[in-house]
């Protein structure tokens, strides 16, 4: 009987004969040393083996190479009517693993029709792979759906839903199941790891760490690692390294991860000193480690060109200038840093590259307002290697902030009908971005209502941010409103919608959000802004005079404002304080960190120089029109970096041309 059991799986449904023996036991046994291409002939050749465990574990040998495409195409060949070999329950988890790597839903779908047919689609193992296949495609409902009918779950179950609604940045839906899961099973590592990226409350981290102790996990090293990015997102990066401190053994993992806290914290000159620590220690960094010190410098409103530089040169003396991702990580540094010269001299210059390394690029000048060239370089890219999910992504982003509709059209239609792939999220995001800066808002809305799949948060945050540059009251009541049942603590989407009945005169709805924000306790990030003069940093808030210039500052600036008020320039005091007089809402805005940075940054440069700030949120609107006047009025080429993009202002334009 035992036996029974243990032979059906691969017997399901088949009556065909099996290889001999010696054949599929010595491919099994030698499945690590194997070559690949060996195993592909043999599988190709005119009288393939039937036994599905040769034809699993070569599609198995490719996952774990990274052949994601291979793999699918493996799988067509072991499905094929010519095949003598039938899919099995060990078959279909690594084939969909493939499916979920390369966002391929299309195809995902496909497998999943054929796993029903053979009667496995219900097995858990496949179930539980479907379930993820859906989950990172993209089409959360067909994952939920498919968890909700499932008749048992285990552990794997429940972590793959868990991390379906990670994937799409569901994070409440995420935290909410995983506290149904623990009063039905214990958690394991793969879920404490899963649900870790969707916590980002101080009190949600605590107690997950107490669950963790209760587990027995809290000296697990790879938990130990996901904490210390946790709670550093949680604002506690102070933990995260009384944590990184309290690891008797650290690892590489362990210094890459407090690398990576202190990127998320916004604290390069901390990362810095971490990485000085490990030279003095005489620990070797890897590449993981490499790519951690670049992505702290790329994200830091606190690093130079001179940091990026410094960087460069060790990545040139450390001999990783051949690593892939080393150089793609370095040219988005420099295309963060606003070098996009130095980005582009380093993409020329590299003899191999990802397609990560193209999207890299692409996305470079997209955030710099050069979308024809964004395009071009996707040309080019089409050329020499299939784009993927992510390429679209940065071209699609390019054409928005360049206002590109039709380009965008046709990047968008191509996706499945030249390349196979199936939009995400993401891809509509862009889209309903694309449309709703043109203005084309109930456009945008009617493409949301067609999507196949359950629009998330940043396809309806894209739709209420477009309605701040065109204020529709109706739309963006709609999209707010879903978005707070998504997405309930993030301050920008009451900021936005706020300032969107600020915009129409409704100053008591504008109000009714700012106490809705109260009730819910979220706080509103502080907004800065910096600037770096001769190495050093100076950070300007609102109404900052901790300057020991602030009265020069503020002299120049009420000259300033002035001089560009006589040229045309019209406060927008939608962007003010409220419930106060529109005589002192002026007056706020010319106190906003941006404007602050500019005129200390005017006053103490020479005057061929450009001035360059970093601001840590979205610019604001008046501010950024204010800036467009002051570029012409002082003569200065102004570069602004924000949360989303940069600005190039000169002559009384800016680069974006007001498509931000």
């Amino acid at each position: 009987m035992l036996l029974q059991s243990l032979r059906s799986p691969r017997q399901c449904g088949r009556s065909r004969s099996e290889p001999s023996a010696s054949l599929a036991s010595l491919f099994r046994l030698h499945t690590v040393d194997f070559p690949v291409p060996d195993a592909l002939a043999l599988l190709s050749s005119s009288s393939p083996p039937s036994d599905s465990s040769i034809w699993n574990a070569a599609i198995r040998r490719l996952v774990d190479e990274g052949d994601h495409a291979g793999v699918l195409n493996l799988y067509r060949r072991m499905s094929s009517p010519s095949s003598s070999a039938l899919p099995d329950n060990f078959t279909f988890p690594p084939v969909l693993k493939s499916c979920a790597h390369l966002g391929d839903l299309v195809e995902g779908t496909r497998i999943h029709r054929n796993a029903t047919e053979l009667g496995l689609a219900s097995n858990i193992f496949v179930s539980n792979s479907l379930i993820s296949m859906y989950g990172r495609c993209g089409d959360l409902s067909t994952a939920k759906k498919l968890f909700d009918e499932l008749p048992e779950r285990n552990i794997v179950t429940w972590s793959a839903m868990i991390g379906a609604y990670a994937d799409n940045e569901r994070h409440e839906e995420a935290l909410s199941l995983f506290r149904r899961m623990i009063e039905r099973v214990r958690p394991n590592r793969p879920t404490f790891l899963r649900v870790m990226p969707c916590i980002n409350r101080g009190d949600d981290a605590d107690d997950l760490y107490r669950l963790i102790v209760r587990m027995g996990l809290d000296s697990d090293p790879v938990v130990l690692n996901a904490m210390l990015v946790m709670y550093s997102r949680c604002g506690r990066v102070g933990f995260s390294r009384r944590l990184f401190d309290g690891i008797i053994n650290k690892d590489l993992v362990s210094w890459s991860s407090m690398m990576e806290a202190y990127a998320q914290a916004d604290m390069f000159p901390k990362a810095l000193n971490l990485w000085r620590d490990m030279n003095i220690m005489g620990v070797v960094p890897d590449h993981v480690i490499v790519l951690g010190l670049i992505r702290a410098c790329t994200n830091s409103t606190m690093a130079s060109v001179r940091h990026a530089q410094f960087i460069h040169a060790f990545v040139v003396r450390g001999f990783y200038q051949h690593n892939v991702m080393v150089v793609t990580a370095l040219i988005d540094l420099y295309v963060k840093r606003g070098r996009l010269q130095f980005a582009r001299m380093v993409f020329d210059r590299m003899q191999d590259r990802s397609v990560v390394t193209w999207s890299t690029m692409i996305s470079g000048y997209g955030m710099h307002g050069f979308g024809k060239e964004s395009i071009q370089l996707f040309d080019q890219m089409k050329h020499r290697m299939r784009p993927d999910h992510i390429v679209f992504v940065s071209v699609l982003s390019a054409c928005s902030h360049a206002g590109l509709i039709e380009e965008g059209w046709q990047c968008f239609n191509s996706m499945s009908l030249d390349f196979g792939i199936t939009p995400r999220a993401e891809h509509y995001a862009c889209m309903v971005d694309l449309l709703g800066r043109a203005g084309k808002l109930k456009e945008a809305r009617e493409f949301i209502e067609r999507m196949p799949i359950d629009p998330n948060s940043s396809v309806w945050g894209s739709l209420l941010g477009a309605c701040r540059i065109h204020p529709d009251l109706e739309i963006a009541e709609l999209a707010a409103r879903l978005l707070f049942e998504l997405d309930s603590k993030n301050s920008g989407r009451y900021i936005l919608l706020s300032n969107v009945y600020n915009s129409l005169g409704k100053i008591e709805e504008a109000n009714s959000i700012r106490t809705l924000m109260r009730r819910r306790g979220v706080k509103k990030t502080v907004g800065y802004t910096v600037i770096e003069l001769k190495g050093k940093f100076y950070k300007f808030l609102v109404g900052d005079r901790s300057n020991p210039d602030s009265d020069l500052i503020y002299k120049e600036l009420d000259r300033l404002m002035k001089r560009i008020k006589e040229m045309g320039y019209v406060p927008n005091l939608s962007f003010a304080l409220h419930d106060v007089e529109d005589e002192t809402k002026e007056q706020s805005l010319y106190m906003h960190s941006e404007k602050l940075a500019i005129v200390f940054g005017i006053l103490k440069l020479d005057p061929e120089c450009d001035i360059w700030i970093q601001k840590n949120l979205r610019v604001c609107g008046d501010c950024h029109e204010a800036i467009k006047f002051i570029s012409k009025v002082a003569g200065r080429k102004i570069i602004v970096r924000d949360s989303h993009r940069f600005h190039h202002f000169s002559g009384g334009s800016c680069s974006c041309g007001d498509y931000w």
